[in-house]
């Protein structure tokens, strides 16, 4: 028992004793809220950064390759010109069976080389009138191709475009290439206005159909239009998969993705020459790249090949953009690639992304941009020609058509490679200054030695030295380096709302750049040095206009009109410090 003065036990509970109550008169308390009560934080818009993460990351790698992989037959279709179109060796047909060299020789009438030193060699155009060497008419009978390199039957041997009728070659040419101009111009602007799923689609339909007819082409008018309609569709396909594959990826991740599509068309390039040694048609290898691309139209199928996020967000689906809010608010721990895939696989309304012109209009930092990775793109494709040409010039003799195509392609697999290992580490502006200062200086080094050919035409060695260290390893491959980072740059500061059109125009000034080779090959290479030096002239006039473009490493994308405009050129001289503490900067991100 205990006395009324005793203190109370202690209960043997491990749990302690409650603590008093404070009294409610000072701080009056209010009853906390129930969780269902409290309302729901601020939904922020997502990103485009967001909008890719919510892919997944399994997602996007398969996304990613899914756009790379046509580009090992879209070589087929856009590289495959200089072997259609290569003339062989050939002489006029001559009655009876394959004549010997001493027949040809009483039978054909002796031109004189055109480069000094050379013997010459039997016409390949004339030959004498009835076997007398008084008077020379032209051939009359057709010609004997003596083909020992590319197809064996291509369309300058199949319709004999030779001598008269060579001009077509070269208006061949000029129309591909205007076909592949109009495709970049047209189908890059439907990018940005249908969609880059729709314009993909579209256009791999396209590149089917004429593909198909340019195989069965029965005359050469027929095959130059169905060429041109083809240019023009493989363009679209491969700047839809172009810029798709860039909004698929993160900051750290363009570069590689674009890269690897590089060296896949490279591996596509390569492909086609080993195609064209085995199947010697044409028609074949013109089949063997247009038949394949039937299997690609299996992306139109609803969540094969989704629209791509950053477009989504330009458009006015607001019922879908909340679904995608509320999918993402409910259960951030369970995204994954199926709450996209529902997303994109509902029926997409026919809204289109809202572009105000008068804005376009007045943004004068993107189209400071644009005309000067534009200038960049149509130098460094149109000086390429100089060195093709200058290799024959120089060496007197015309190189292998196999060396001359190999170094081309290996070249541009280097150049990718190259701007892998160095763009993301010294910037895009810094690397595009260094290679355009390159195929300046190789240019000028060659309008040099053109001029001392004279003097060097006793050291043969020193000439071939000069030759192959400033024009084959220098020019060539700056050359191609170049050209693959201006699009690839334009593709990045370029707002998503014009980045079809914006990359299409880069391309499209690259296409006028390649003009001058069929145009020159058209006047027989008249004029060719003031061609060369005109080139040069503006290739050192584009490395003073590379300054004024803004850096895009690490940066995102941007997304409006508004966002492009804050790509401006960074400070010269001086480094730019943040001071601002590290907690007070705000995250563009959320």
């Amino acid at each position: 028992m205990t006395s009324p003065d005793s203190p109370p036990l202690v209960s043997p509970s491990p749990c302690p004793a409650p603590p008093p109550s404070l009294p409610s008169s000072p701080l009056p308390t209010s009853p906390a809220p129930s969780s269902s009560s409290l309302p729901a934080p601020p939904s922020l818009p997502p990103t485009g950064e967001v909008m890719v993460l919510a892919l997944g990351r399994k997602k996007q790698r398969v996304l990613i390759a899914l756009s790379i992989l046509p580009n090992l037959f879209l070589a087929f279709l856009l590289s495959s010109d200089p072997l259609i179109t290569l003339s062989p060796p050939h002489h006029c047909r001559l009655p009876g069976p394959s004549p010997a060299p001493e027949v040809l020789n009483a039978s054909l009438p002796w031109e004189k080389g055109v480069r000094p030193g050379e013997t010459g060699s039997p016409s390949q155009c004339k030959q004498y009138a009835n076997s007398s060497q008084s008077a020379v008419v032209d051939c009359e009978g057709g010609w004997d191709y003596n083909v020992t390199e590319g197809l064996k039957n291509n369309i300058v041997t199949e319709w004999d475009l030779v001598c008269a009728q060579y001009w077509l070659v070269p208006v061949e040419e000029v129309c591909f290439i205007l076909g592949v101009l109009m495709g970049c111009l047209g189908l890059g602007y439907a990018a940005d206005r249908l969609g880059r799923s729709k314009t993909l689609l579209i256009s791999l339909t396209l590149s089917v159909v004429f593909g198909v007819l340019v195989c069965v082409s029965p005359y050469p008018s027929i095959f130059i239009v169905m060429r041109f309609c083809l240019a023009a569709a493989s363009a679209g396909v491969y700047l839809t998969l172009y810029i798709t594959r860039l909004e698929l990826c993160e900051p750290s991740l363009r570069l590689v993705a674009t890269m690897l599509a590089g060296l896949m068309t490279v591996a596509g390039e390569l492909l086609l020459l080993a195609v064209a040694l085995g199947c010697q048609s044409w028609r074949g290898l013109l089949g063997a790249g247009a038949a394949p691309l039937t299997l690609f139209l299996s992306y139109g199928i609803p969540g094969v090949f989704p629209e791509s996020p950053r477009w989504l967000l330009l458009t006015e689906r607001s019922a879908d953009m909340n679904a995608f809010n509320e999918r993402r608010n409910s259960n951030r721990d369970l995204r994954d690639d199926e709450s996209f895939t529902e997303l994109d696989s509902e029926p997409v309304p026919s809204s289109r992304p809202h572009l105000s012109f008068p804005e376009l209009f007045h943004s004068k930092n993107i189209w400071k941009n644009l005309c000067v990775l534009g200038f960049t793109s149509f130098i460094s494709h149109g000086i390429s020609h100089c060195y093709s040409s200058f290799r024959g010039d120089v060496r007197g003799t015309a190189p292998s058509f196999y060396w001359t195509y190999l170094l081309s392609v290996s070249a541009g697999g280097g150049a990718w490679l190259l701007l892998w290992a160095t763009v993301d580490r010294c910037g895009r502006r810094g690397i595009l200054l260094l290679f355009m200062t390159m195929t300046g200086l190789a240019s000028l080094i060659l309008l040099g030695l053109m001029e001392c050919k004279l003097a060097l035409e006793g050291s043969g060695e020193l000439r071939l030295a000069f030759l192959h260290k400033y024009e084959l390893r220098l020019g060539l491959f700056s050359s191609q380096a170049t050209a693959s980072l201006c699009v690839f740059f334009t593709a990045e500061i370029m707002p998503t709302i014009i980045r079809g059109s914006g990359v299409g125009a880069v391309l499209a000034l690259g296409c006028v750049g390649r003009l001058s080779s069929p145009i020159m090959d058209l006047r027989n290479h008249y004029g060719y040095f003031l061609h060369h030096v005109i080139y040069s002239s503006l290739a050192l006039l584009a490395v003073l206009s590379i300054l004024l473009l803004p850096e895009s490493k690490r940066k995102p994308l941007p997304q409006t009109l508004g966002d492009g405009e804050q790509y401006r050129r960074p400070p010269l001289g001086r480094r730019r410090r943040d001071n601002v503490p590290l907690l007070a900067t705000p995250n563009p991100e959320t």
